[in-house]
């Protein structure tokens, strides 16, 4: 075989590829998802897909976007399996990164994006797309909305997602749209090309694991697997009970920052204090939530209208206390509900972060201290307005929202220092005049 062959066998993919690993036929779908495992030739596949349209002038606007732009530069571009390394010497492109560019002899061009900025994908079309693992973007919901906006070139637009899974939102609607066609795959299907330590130390680590089934099998795991508190811990409340009579209730708020933050809403939590039966110790049920995309000023009338015009349980008792977390528009709220005369409480977490806080009640739960009303209809299930909380919850840190889990666990935070829902008995310091303790005498005082 001549030097030519060699390098013209060396870039014909097909010959090196996987069936799995080629361009899906057919024209009905727009995305190709590739959900693998570490090492299965992701990076190459979004690479190949790129070229494969490129080179046959299928698409001559390309948005390259990765977690940051360094990535897309050392992986998507520059990599051992990058555009440059991967394209045939005679096509291979030219890297500007002045222009933050690739530009093929063919006049096609390749922009690369960052999920750090979303809003740089606001404007420019495109008719070909690659992003590189998606499941680690902090913006992806935003980034996404915005690059689909610019999808609109060409007769038939089409991009690839490479990513290694996580249960993230937008990563479950990828898999549940039906233009969407997915691959799947696991790092054992290119043990061929891996180096021998990386199969004998990562994967006799984690195989069998959470973390192994997620990284090397692919596995999209439920993300209440992930969660701090676990959904058997929450009690029902018997739907055919009448709510009990509450002898403490709180309102609680997670205020939002703007009405145009959409991954921002406004949340709200109520919750009653009270003893299931004569000799069982306090605790305490949800009541009612609800999230809506209410921000100052519109917020402050229905914050106080709650206060003044709920009543809940029977015979029926008023909000005893408004918690609002003390950031962002919940700082107006609370100087408007002292001027309206509300009960209310700024909640400041201190130094301690989302995660954290849910630790700190999570014993809470676990102990059985926190009721959930159950549904009329599916019966051993929260009913349908509390469902959305007790999955947040569940889920989080992995949850799309954590504005309800935030309402929560100031809450729990309160009532636990308020004394109403402590777990361990305080510690009662011996007498210290007992009188069957052995007494002190001055020998001096003779």
């Amino acid at each position: 075989m001549s030097d030519q062959e060699v390098v013209e066998l060396y870039y014909d993919w097909p010959t090196w590829a996987r069936p799995n690993q080629m361009v899906p036929p057919g024209e009905d779908w727009t995305i190709w998802l590739i959900l693998a495992g570490r090492g299965w030739g992701k990076t190459r596949c979004g690479g190949e897909f790129v070229r494969f349209h490129v080179e046959r002038k299928l698409a001559s606007r390309v948005a390259l976007i990765a977690e940051d732009a360094g990535d897309a530069r050392d992986v998507m571009i520059e990599g051992e399996s990058g555009l440059l390394a991967i394209s045939h010497p005679s096509n291979r492109p030219n890297w500007v990164p002045s222009k933050r560019r690739l530009e093929w002899p063919n006049g096609a061009i390749a922009t690369i994006y960052s999920d750090n900025d979303p809003e740089t994908l606001r404007g420019p079309q495109h008719d070909l797309f690659w992003v590189d693992e998606l499941a680690k973007f902090r913006n992806a919901k935003e980034m996404w909305s915005n690059l689909m906006f610019g999808l609109r070139l060409g007769q038939r637009p089409r991009g690839v997602v490479t990513t290694t899974p996580k249960p993230i939102p937008i990563v479950r609607e990828l898999l549940e749209n039906p233009r969407v066609f997915v691959t799947s795959g696991t790092t054992h299907e290119n043990f061929g090309n891996l180096a021998p330590t990386f199969r004998d130390e990562i994967i006799a680590q984690y195989e069998g694991t959470r973390l192994g089934r997620q990284e090397l099998y692919a596995e999209v795991i439920d993300p209440e697997d992930y969660g701090i508190v676990k959904r058997e811990w929450f009690k029902l409340w018997d739907s055919d009970r009448p709510f009990p009579d509450f002898m403490y209730i709180v309102q609680s708020y997670d205020c939002a920052y703007t009405e145009k933050t959409i991954n921002d809403p406004t949340a709200c939590s109520v919750w009653g204090v009270f003893r299931p039966s004569e000799d069982s110790p306090l605790c305490v049920m949800l009541i009612d939530c609800w999230e809506e995309f209410l921000a100052y000023p519109e917020l402050r009338p229905r914050v106080i209208n709650e206060y003044k015009e709920s009543v809940y349980g029977e015979p029926g008792k008023k909000t005893d206390l408004v918690l609002v977390e003390e950031k962002a528009s919940g700082i107006s709220i609370l100087q408007d509900l002292r001027y309206a005369g509300v009960p209310c409480r700024g909640y400041n977490p201190g130094r301690a972060d989302k995660v954290q806080r849910l630790h700190i009640v999570a014993n809470i739960i676990a102990c059985g201290r926190v009721y959930i009303p159950e549904s009329v209809v599916h019966r051993g299930q929260p009913r349908d307005w509390a469902e959305k909380l007790v999955s947040q919850i569940c889920s989080f840190p992995e949850a799309e929202r954590d504005d309800l889990t935030d309402t929560t666990t100031q809450v729990l935070r309160l009532l636990k220092d308020m004394d109403f829902l402590r777990i361990d008995p305080a510690e009662v310091a011996p007498d210290y005049y007992d009188d069957e303790r052995p007494r002190r005498v001055n020998p001096y005082a003779q």
